[in-house]
């Protein structure tokens, strides 16, 4: 009896050891698994791309400021500037858009949140001769888009808008592993907002505490959500932000040119679509504003700048007028430069003429003194007193300087 009692103890105490060391493994490899599991959550984001370990652990996890990107909070709009909206499959003009885009970096900005922004910009093809884009009634509505589109990184420079806004693409890996985060949060991972006011969706904990908000619930065009821009208190971002994003090689470009322009003044001239006219019902030509043609042909130009320009200085001009020679009648009076001059500079770096517009802008508003066409601010020069936006109100074209002071 003695022997059998004394085997137990020498086993149970000779077992002990061993115990704590397989205990102590599977303790270590419930840590481990507890803080490596997310890895194991972000592959297939509701059917998306799946993604690599190794891509996942270098990009899908690093945030702002090192921060783990589910620690943020994001702001989606939709995956094309504008839309939801009535231009979703041709798209407007480049100014119209980024009115828009603006809009909702402000919204993020308000909201402090990380902004999704669209990979890829719509370009008009109305605004666009570079012979990159073959429009073709073949295909669908999203192939037809995605041809007539350029990379949204082409155009802005992320890790500078990134400084005031930390936006990711819709694209990124980052935004896969939070949309498929999202899905699995329930109610605590996506909240489809539509007719809901900033201020709401700061102060509502729902909205507050949720991983992301999608705004593409709303049918409006994005720049609704601002629309009340007149209300300065309320306009975070001035409409000098973006035109001083633009990307890179961009605006290493617009350096290059003003450095060869040396001391220059500038005017910007809208022509184009906006002197378009129609007849009424009585076959009288109309348009939306009035005295536009006339203040933008050069006899009138020169008779308006005089007063802020002085002869002899260097002139850039920048302009949708497509009739050759249009300007040169200012010549008589100034060193005329446009963007064409410097063809050795831009060839090999635009592509759409969205990029040329914005390295024109850059150069623009480097200028001594630029006159733009219609007056942004109070305190803007301009070529025309025609109201940018106008009432809708189609009136006769004036051509004559009668009545009206020079």
């Amino acid at each position: 009896m003695a022997s059998i009692h004394r085997n137990p103890k020498y086993k149970h105490k000779s077992r002990s050891p061993f115990v704590l060391i397989v205990l102590s493994l599977i303790l270590i490899s419930l840590f481990i698994f507890y803080f490596t599991s997310p890895y194991s959550q972000i592959n297939t984001p509701s059917g998306s791309l799946p993604l690599s370990s190794q891509s996942v652990s270098e990009e899908s996890f690093k945030g702002f400021n090192g921060k783990d990107s589910l620690s943020e909070r994001y702001l989606y709009w939709g995956d094309r500037i504008d839309c939801p909206g009535k231009h979703c499959d041709s798209c407007e003009g480049l100014g119209h858009q980024e009115s828009s885009l603006r809009c909702a970096l402000e919204e993020a900005l308000y909201l402090k949140r990380v902004f999704v922004m669209p990979s890829r910009m719509c370009i008009n093809p109305i605004h666009n001769e570079k012979g990159i884009l073959h429009r073709s009634n073949n295909g669908t509505s999203e192939e037809r888009w995605a041809a007539s589109s350029c990379a949204m990184d082409s155009l802005y420079d992320l890790d500078l808008i990134s400084e005031t806004i930390p936006v990711i693409l819709d694209n990124s890996k980052t935004w896969y592993q939070v949309h498929a985060s999202s899905m699995k949060l329930g109610e605590r991972g996506v909240a489809h907002v539509e007719g809901v006011g900033r201020d709401d969706l700061q102060e509502n904990k729902f909205y507050s505490n949720v991983l992301l908000i999608n705004r593409t619930a709303s049918p409006l065009s994005w720049f609704m959500e601002c629309k009340d821009r007149n209300n300065r208190s309320a306009i975070m971002l001035p409409y000098s932000f973006l035109p001083k994003m633009a990307a890179r090689q961009l605006r290493q470009a617009a350096h290059k040119i003003k450095g060869l322009l040396g001391d220059y003044d500038a005017i910007h001239v809208r022509r184009g679509d906006k002197i378009k006219t129609r007849k009424d019902r009585f076959g009288v030509e109309r348009t939306l504003h009035p005295h536009l043609d006339r203040d933008t042909r050069p006899e009138f130009i020169q008779r308006r700048i005089s007063k802020w320009i002085p002869p002899g200085r260097t002139l850039f001009i920048a302009s949708n007028e497509r009739s050759p020679g249009f300007f040169s009648p200012l010549s008589t009076r100034y060193r005329l430069a446009y963007s064409s001059n410097y063809s050795n500079i831009l060839d090999s770096v635009v592509k759409n003429n969205y990029q040329l517009f914005m390295i024109e802008r850059l150069i623009l508003f480097g200028a001594k003194t630029f006159v733009r066409t219609f007056k942004e601010d109070e305190m803007d020069l301009s070529l025309t007193d025609d109201p940018k936006k106008n009432t809708k109100t189609w009136h006769i074209p004036v051509y004559t300087m009668d009545g009206e002071e020079s």
